[in-house]
């Protein structure tokens, strides 16, 4: 295993907003991530529901980023955004490219594997265990405005410029 340090999580560097609450059938916060949401094992989006966000949210994100990825800059596992604020819950499996489970209104963008769906955790086997930060944000418009090819930096710009409050789940994986 490589011994490199582990960096703080990338949402300590944002600018400071609120928490609210995101639970999980499929994950533990702190735990380890099931087979179920490993790339080669499954990689299957787990469930997420949320509650306790700002009365002034009027749309969500979800995203999940590994900011151990050996890539000097993270890696995008799942970036889903303009969830209609009376969405409070995505099933299991909700992230696959038919979006069964997702509203019509929800956009997939592009994760760091190049589709439009959940990518599950796959880090280097060498590596110590990566985390996985499963993040909802509520946001202060309808919509991004960012269409489904924008860059994840661009996505998470957009996000990072709305987001009134988030959510913040994280379970580690490695081989």
């Amino acid at each position: 295993m490589t011994d490199r340090p582990r960096p703080p999580s990338p949402y300590d560097f944002l600018p400071a907003v609120p928490a609210f609450s995101v639970t999980s059938e499929d994950l533990t916060d702190g735990g380890t991530l099931p087979d179920a949401q490993v790339y080669e094992r499954g990689n299957t989006s787990p469930h997420l529901a949320w509650s306790g966000f700002p009365a002034g949210t009027k749309s969500f994100a979800v995203t999940c980023y590994d900011p151990d990825a050996p890539t000097g800059g993270g890696f995008w596992h799942w970036i889903v955004y303009d969830l209609p604020a009376g969405v409070t819950q995505l099933p299991t499996g909700a992230g696959t490219g038919d979006k069964d489970g997702m509203p019509d209104e929800a956009i997939h963008a592009r994760n760091d594997y190049g589709s439009r769906d959940f990518g599950g955790a796959a880090p280097p086997p060498s590596d110590a265990p990566h985390r996985y930060f499963f993040v909802v944000h509520a946001l202060d418009v309808d919509s991004l405005g960012a269409g489904a090819d924008s860059s994840a930096n661009v996505i998470g710009f957009n996000i990072t410029a709305h987001t009134l409050a988030r959510a913040i789940l994280v379970s580690s994986f490695g081989f």
